[in-house]
């Protein structure tokens, strides 16, 4: 059975970064404070709590998918739509994004929306039966929006999951438990590929993980475990 900590990981880019490794390979996740809370802003009616819920409908779509390339294929289109992947690519490659050429930027950016969209894809095999709570007012941050999810795993345990969004009400981090940033984990995971190979190797990262995610067979269904019927007695 999952943990709580499983079940988030699963449903956040925290624990879908290095989804292709072996758990204790796994850098520990970056700590950052929250932000501080603010007045509650529209009601459920406003933009930035419809990106949120937009994202969370696409997850309990692709939760019921069979295999990961059919969970990459619906959450792909969703999460152009609600996340800015750029802005999170470039906080995930720190300051070294501004000295990379203009064409590998690009590059990058093309290579990290199918690698974020085959990554959550694999991470919810480990969510089956979660289910999401959208508090239907957000509260403003500076430009943008905090929006309040709370998520209940298959066991019935709950945990908090804030949605943070900018001025054009997209995603741009997300917190869980208050604490663990996406946005700093992000950081976390790009830093060997970064190190060891620049702007090539992180490019030649992304581009490999999704490959390898996406030809992942479908899980097994469990055998049965009834006894197989026996033919009739003999008259």
């Amino acid at each position: 059975m999952q943990t709580r900590r499983e079940t988030l990981r699963s449903l956040t880019i925290a624990g879908l970064l290095m989804a292709a490794l072996p758990l204790a390979a796994l850098p520990a996740l970056a700590q950052t404070a929250a932000p501080a809370p603010a007045a509650p802003a529209a009601g459920e009616s406003d933009p930035a709590v419809a990106t949120v819920r937009r994202m969370t409908d696409a997850l309990e779509a692709a939760l019921k998918a069979g295999d990961v390339r059919a969970r990459a294929e619906i959450l792909s289109g969703p999460m152009k739509e609600n996340f800015d992947l750029p802005a999170m690519l470039r906080l995930g490659v720190g300051t070294r994004w501004k000295e990379i050429p203009a064409d590998k930027q690009q590059a990058l950016i093309a290579a990290f929306e199918p690698y974020l969209a085959a990554t959550y894809a694999t991470r919810l095999s480990a969510a089956t039966g979660s289910t999401f709570a959208i508090d239907p007012k957000s509260e403003p941050r500076g430009n943008g929006h905090i929006v309040h999810v709370t998520v209940t795993d298959g066991s019935g345990d709950t945990s908090p999951v804030d949605y943070v969004l900018n001025a054009d009400n997209r995603i741009t981090d997300v917190y869980l438990q208050g604490t663990v940033s996406e946005a700093g984990t992000l950081r976390t995971g790009f830093s060997e590929p970064l190190q060891e190979g620049g702007a090539d190797g992180l490019l030649a990262h992304l581009r490999k993980s999704t490959e390898t995610m996406l030809a992942a067979p479908a899980p097994k269904t469990p055998a049965s475990t009834a006894p197989a019927p026996t033919a009739p007695a003999a008259k």
